[in-house]
């Protein structure tokens, strides 16, 4: 069992991130055991909670997993620890839609029952911020409080004191501290989000700075006294592997790093024994592989130095051309393909198994959860297999050449407004590749079915 709190904000920007990951490295620097969740479909947060708890973070998603899946995850890795910290998404109580708590950090404190601090940028603000606090607090009866925490506060302890009085008309939860605005803490961002911490991650330095911010705010041990127990017997626990069936060979490395966790581990579960490997550095591939795993990530970014590794490129569109399964998901997809255009304007050859050519775009192209139904039997399911996933690229195919055997039908999916034409599966022979990045905890089959597609073809 471990004392649990859910960070919550009232908006994107307000300083969930930095608050959850100061409040991680301030226990850590206590000697606890901290354990990280994300809700919502983030990679990159995880990643940072990764690295400061020095433990694997999961996340927890109201839209693609049902509640008994998201308290399974949740007990499975917070059992083992002192504290669980569960970073919200978006602002409190925005989700899927805009009248519906799904896929929202108000729906994750529900199915945990976990108690909520609320971060709230206070600047500029005294009377008004109680406003905006007793608003929030309101909205939904059936939340429980941890405390408010106002962060980029400015103007010295005259601003304190005046937040601390204006609380009082918002008597639902208590002000838990006043955050001083530290420009310096913010981590620096590009199209995707937050760098990721494969690529430059919070140093023990800038851990303890960000740990010290906090702690000069909030009383912790008073924190923690006021948390609950959460993850008990009662719930889901870990099971023990089984006898490892295949080598899958999974990308990982600065362009390829967007994985959820859970999909590894159902593939170990399903009898993957998981060999990673680098697209970037590793001249060729593990040996002894069944099969392939290439996630997302920012191919765009590293595109001079992927297409420069002729050996990998070669070996890995061999493999596929032999029939070896492979899953790639967004920029994994990319990767495949015959050639990636970058934000500069520069075209790089990628590993051209996929006769599909990308290209960057200054803007947004695709954002939101996806439902997708199997068109046609792949790796990791057979026709009419249904899935739930997300959706986020700021790419696009630009050129699709002809190659025998290619299918762009390979998924029917639906977003929340009906069916999306643009989002597709392709594939070709044992290869599947989508812009969809699937949670396999939607669907326990696609783990068992991609390992059992690796089997066949070694067999």
């Amino acid at each position: 069992m471990a004392k649990t709190i859910v960070i919550g904000g009232t908006g994107s920007g307000v300083g969930k991130t930095t608050v959850s990951l100061a409040l991680m490295a301030a226990l850590r620097r206590r000697g606890m055991k901290v354990q990280a969740f994300k809700v919502g479909p983030d990679f990159i947060d995880t990643g940072h909670h990764a690295l400061v708890t020095g433990r694997s973070a999961h996340n927890l998603d109201g839209c693609m997993l049902s509640p008994e899946e998201n308290r399974a995850i949740f007990s499975r890795y917070a059992a083992s620890a002192q504290v669980a910290v569960v970073e919200g998404v978006m602002g409190l109580y925005d989700g899927a839609d805009a009248v519906d708590e799904t896929g929202s950090t108000t729906q994750m404190a529900k199915i945990l029952g976990a108690p909520v601090l609320l971060v709230a940028n206070a600047s500029s603000l005294a009377r008004s911020f109680a406003a905006l606090v007793k608003g929030y607090t309101d909205f939904d009866p059936d939340l429980t409080w941890s405390g408010v925490l106002a962060n980029q506060v400015g103007g010295g302890p005259a601003h304190v004191r005046m937040l601390a009085q204006a609380m009082t008309l918002a008597p639902k939860t208590g002000l838990l501290g006043c955050l001083r605005d530290r420009s310096e803490l913010s981590m620096p961002e590009r199209h995707l989000g937050l760098i990721t911490a494969e690529e430059g991650g919070l140093g023990q330095a800038e851990r303890d700075k960000l740990a010290s911010w906090l702690e000069e705010a909030v009383n912790l041990d008073l924190l923690l006294e006021s948390l609950p127990d959460l993850g008990g017997d009662s719930w889901p626990q870990a099971e023990p592997l089984p006898a490892q069936k295949v080598r899958l060979g999974v990308a990982r490395d600065q362009a390829f790093c967007f994985y959820y966790q859970e999909n590894l581990r159902r593939l170990e579960q399903a009898g993957a024994e998981l060999e990673f490997f680098s697209p970037l550095q590793d001249a060729a591939l593990p040996s002894g592989l069944s099969g392939l795993y290439l996630g997302g990530g920012y191919p765009e970014v590293h595109a001079r130095e992927l297409s420069r590794n002729f050996s990998m490129k070669k070996q890995i569109a061999e493999m596929g051309r032999a029939g070896m399964p492979i899953y790639a998901e967004c920029g994994g997809m990319m990767y495949l393909g015959r050639e990636l255009r970058d934000m500069a304007g520069g075209t790089w050859p990628m590993a051209g198994l996929l006769p599909l050519s990308f290209t960057m775009l200054p803007r947004l192209k695709a954002l939101g959860y996806r439902c997708v139904v199997f068109n046609a039997d792949t790796p990791l399911g057979s026709v009419g297999t249904t899935a739930r996933g997300h959706e986020f690229h700021y790419s696009e195919v630009f050129s699709r050449g002809p190659a025998p055997g290619l299918r762009g039908d390979c998924y029917a999916a639906f977003g929340q407004g009906g069916p999306l034409d643009d989002t597709t599966g392709f594939g070709l022979g044992n290869t599947l590749a989508s812009y969809v990045h699937l949670h396999f905890g939607s669907n326990p089959a696609l783990a068992e079915n991609l390992v059992d597609a690796c089997l066949r073809w070694r067999g």
